[in-house]
This record gives structure tokens, sequence and C-alpha cells, in this order.
């Protein structure tokens, strides 16, 4: 990381959990990212730099064999990899790029990292801890048996300490068409400090609901987090100058760690969250591998949550969406019932966008709904209701009902629940729920998803994205 100093700094927690979405064919939470391989990849960096005159800095030996070891490892995986060269002052460097080829190749998910050092050491944590964490997260998601909704890309970058050389050469030759395709870019950069912090960037609102998703994910593994302004000072800097949603991670360099973050954070207050930045010592003993260890899941949380994200802002495949305003996303218009329950608050995460309706989460007796009139024509041959739910619960019963969801169907007078979901369903992931409703196919119906809480322990039920399609 290019030397900067904190700005923009405000303790930030989230109450809830945020897991990944999976898709109705693969739903899957977020993984467990081995931190002993991605140990194993910082050996190797240390090995690289110390055959190659002790640093790996863009222009140096030490440098293309980083490169072409990255490339290997992506290539055996089945990565479709590039090799992109470029100018520097200090010589030839290079980008590795890869995709997984599957996906949609018109929504493009990508994360990167800065796999060059200083030349006055050999970059063990700035950024040998990015680049291991990313490579090992691009592994472990070929090895998944995961099927993407979205194409999926990574970037180690070049000459990021020369002036983010190799980020900026990738998107400024990347065709319009094609940069448009971006969806999403994540960066991190130093995240095993030996002094750690765990700062969340915070610096480009098109990234806001990325940003929040990390904090919701640290917050769910008890790690209080704190924004930072990072601006142009590491790689998501080119894709944020186009308008792309960017965010990312970072442990903290040469500032020193306050009191309150040493309570907080735990370490050494009044030293610096790395002493060994941009020096000879950022070898492999100078990494903390508990940060390591939570960074890297928290960057295996956002691939699995971002690869199976709809940005299609359509219907799923198989036929028309009659409901208006699925996603929530234009706030309350198009449904009716409890006020408040429609909300774009950040306590808990959209399946797609930001907003989403969120019954119930209140810890006392309440009962909460939200429902929309649906005409269902009579030439349907099939009509399915589907909606993506996410529940988590401070219930710690595994076999008693407290707090429920109803999925109903109002017609004239009778309503018909489809479906109950409770506290005992609570999920590691947003979940697709697919109903049958053909038989109201003629008819204008409510499509009503009804909350009801006991009087302690909160449980949330989270819809979005919700969808009555015939054929």
């Amino acid at each position: 990381m290019r030397t900067f100093l904190y700005s923009g700094l405000g303790t930030v927690l989230v109450a809830g959990v945020v897991f990944a979405p999976g898709n109705i064919a693969t739903a899957a939470g977020s993984p467990d990212i081995s931190v002993t391989n991605a140990k194993a990849h910082l050996d190797q960096f240390q090995s690289i730099a110390t055959g190659n005159g002790g640093n790996r800095a863009a222009g140096r030996p030490g440098y293309k064999a980083s490169a072409d070891w990255v490339k290997s490892k992506l290539d055996a995986a089945g990565y479709t990899t590039t090799l992109q060269s470029f100018a520097t002052s200090a010589g030839t460097s290079y980008n590795v790029i890869a995709e997984w080829p599957h996906g949609d190749a018109n929504h493009v998910v990508m994360a990167g990292s800065h796999l060059d050092s200083v030349s006055a050491g050999p970059g063990i944590n700035d950024n040998g801890s990015g680049s291991a964490g990313v490579l090992e997260t691009a592994l472990a998601y070929a090895a998944s048996g995961q099927t993407p909704r979205n194409r999926l890309r990574f970037g180690f970058w070049g000459a990021e300490e020369l002036g983010l050389v190799g980020s900026k050469y990738y998107v400024n030759n990347l065709p319009a068409a094609e940069r448009d395709k971006i969806e999403l870019y994540l960066n991190f950069d130093m995240i095993a400090s030996p002094n750690p912090g765990y700062f969340v960037y915070d610096d480009n609102p098109a990234g806001n609901g990325a940003r929040d998703d990390l904090v919701a994910y640290f917050t769910q593994q008890n790690v209080q987090t704190e924004f930072i302004d990072v601006q142009g000072r590491s790689d998501h800097a080119a894709f944020r100058s186009l308008g792309i949603p960017t965010a990312g991670t970072f442990a903290g360099a040469e500032e020193t760690k306050t009191s309150a973050q040493a309570a907080k954070w735990g370490g050494t207050a009044g030293q610096a969250f790395d002493r060994c930045y941009h020096r000879s010592c950022d070898t492999i003993s100078n990494l903390d591998l508990t940060s390591l260890d939570r960074q890297i899941d928290a960057i295996g949380h956002m691939i699995w949550t971002y690869t199976q994200k709809d940005y299609t802002d359509g219907p799923p495949s198989g036929g028309t969406n009659l409901i208006l305003n699925p996603g929530f996303e234009s706030g309350a218009v198009n449904w009716t019932g409890t006020t408040g329950v429609i909300t774009n608050n950040s306590g808990r995460p959209a399946h797609g966008g930001s907003y989403k309706a969120w019954l119930q989460g209140n810890g006392r007796a309440t009962t909460e709904n939200v429902g929309q009139s649906v005409a269902i024509p009579p030439s349907a041959t099939a009509a399915s209701l589907s909606l993506w739910i996410r529940i988590d619960t401070a219930e710690t019963t595994s076999s008693t009902v407290y707090d429920t969801v109803k999925v109903q169907v109002v017609d004239g007078g009778a309503t018909t629940t489809l479906a109950t979901y409770s506290n005992l369903n609570k999920n590691t992931s947003y979940v697709q729920k697919t109903l049958d409703v053909t038989q109201y196919k003629g008819k204008t119906v409510t499509v009503r998803f009804v909350g009801q809480e006991d009087s302690s322990l909160q449980t949330s039920f989270v819809i979005d994205d919700t969808s009555l399609t015939v054929s």
C-alpha cells in the first residue's frame, strides 16, 4: 500500500448477520477460507524474495517470479489467465488477470490486490497478505463446485508501489463496453498487520452496499470495524474513478494504534499497526495470522455473495413477473402494510440493491405485514410465487417455535397460508423459496407476508426480490 494518512474514521457497529445468497441450485453459506493455505502462499512469496535480492518489486526478478507463480496456480485450478505487461519507471511489470469461465459475462464481479513489494524488502504483509488471501479465495472457489450467476475475475496488480500503475493500466485499456460490465471491484491491501486493526473502505458511495456487507459480516464474527477513507491510495482508485462500486479492507500501516483501538481489537496502543511498513523487516515473521484468517474469510464471504447477486433487475427465468417493485427498491410503492417494514436500514442486508422487507426483529409481542394485489391471467398454464428470505434469531431453542412469518394468499374473504417459516428455520444464507399458486389463475389476489413475534428475543425475517411468474 502506498503511504497515506487516515481520515474519515468512525466506529461502525451494525446489528445482525450477513450471509451469501447463493442461488436456487447451489445455495451456500459463507466459506471458511484456509488460513493454512494462505500462509503457505506467503511462505512462497518469502522464498521468491529471498532468492531474488530480498524483494519482489516491480521491474525486478522477484516480481516476475511472483507473477509467474500466481499464474501457474490459477492455471492449474481452471482459470483463464492473462499476464498483462506494461511499462513502468522501473522497467516492465505485469498484471495477472484470472477469470473463472462460467457465469454471465455481462455481469462481472472482481476482486484484486497488488502483488508487488517496495524495493526495501519482501513485502509479505504489504501486500503479500492481500495477494495470498485473494489467491486462496480464487482457488477455493474453483474447488467448491459452485455454479456462479455472474462472471468472477481476479486481478493481481503490478507496480502499485510506483503509483497504482498496473491497475490504472488495466482499466484504461478496457473498452468502455467491458468496463460497464464490472458490477463491483473489491480490494484487499495489507490484511495481516502484526498489530492489526479492522478497517473497511468508505470512500465511494457507489460501493456503500458492499461496504455495509463487509461491516455486517465482521460484526457477525464479533469483530468491530472502523471506516477508513482510502481515496486514491490503493488499486480500487482506478475503478472508483469510472463510477464502478468499490469496497475493501485494510489492517493498518505505519499509523499508531490508539488506546481506544487497542481496547476494541487487542494489540499494543502507542505502536504502529505495522512497524515494518515499507521496510526490510516486512518478512514472513511480520504477520498476525488471526487477522489474516478473519480477513480472508471476509473475502470469501464477499465472493460467494456477489457472484450470486442478481444484477439483471428482472424476474427469474420462466415467465413475466406480475409483482410490481418486486425488490422494494422504490420503497413502499405498490405495497401496503405495516409502516416501516420496507426499509434500507443497514442493520440487515438486502439480497439485491438496498431495500428489503424486514419483518419483526423487535424482541416483543408484535405483528407486521406487507402485501400487494396481483391479477393472475386466466390463460396462465402455471404460476409460481418466489421470494428470497433470510432469518436470524436470538432464540436458542432447537425445537420450539416462538416467532413466525407466513406467506399468504388472500382470495376475497378467504386467506390461505402457503408456507410458514420460524425461528427454527434460521439460515446461514438468503434462501429462495418457490410456491405454486396456479390454483389462483384468473383471479386478483393479494400476496401477503405476515410476521408475528412473541414477547422476548428477536427473530428477523427479511424478504427481498419477490416474483410471481406465469407461463
